[in-house]
């Protein structure tokens, strides 16, 4: 896997009012990811394992648009329990990926955390086009996690 550039990088960022070991768990945790990892109409997943240690594997199975099967996995690198999770990522949907890394840092303050997401190492335009739901994702997250 190659450094990381600015062109081969998203970075989202979003507050949400809940701690960020609530927010670590629902990243995590297989059963409470599943609640929130999906958008209707898009794509659901329908399995997920998660060994959390680092080099452990992770993997997320799913169903997509028109009941096509997806699935997406990797290796986490990092975990500093409740405030940073990083993870290698290689979907199945796009034949040409190649693996990439997530990072979520978790930064806390009265009960309110900030989540950066950083993607890099998204090489192509491909791979960047395929990974702009992060937005839709945090959403989604926030939805969960405050509810």
């Amino acid at each position: 896997m190659s450094h990381a550039s600015a062109s081969d990088t998203i970075v989202k960022e979003i507050t949400i009012e809940a701690p960020a070991e609530r927010i670590f768990e629902a990243l995590t945790n297989p059963d409470q990811r599943l609640k929130w990892w999906g958008a209707e109409g898009q794509y659901r997943g329908t399995h997920m394992e998660s060994d959390l240690r680092p080099g452990g594997k992770w993997m997320t199975r799913g169903i997509g648009r028109a009941g096509q099967a997806f699935s997406v996995g990797g290796e986490y690198r990092e975990i500093e329990r409740p405030r940073l999770l990083v993870f290698t990522w290689l979907p199945d949907w796009d034949a040409n990926a190649e693996e990439s890394l997530v990072r979520f840092d978790l930064l806390e303050r009265d009960g309110v955390t900030t989540v950066r997401l950083t993607h890099s190492g998204l090489t192509s335009e491909s791979a960047r086009a395929h990974h702009q739901g992060w937005p839709q994702v945090l959403a989604r997250l926030q939805a969960y996690v405050e509810s």
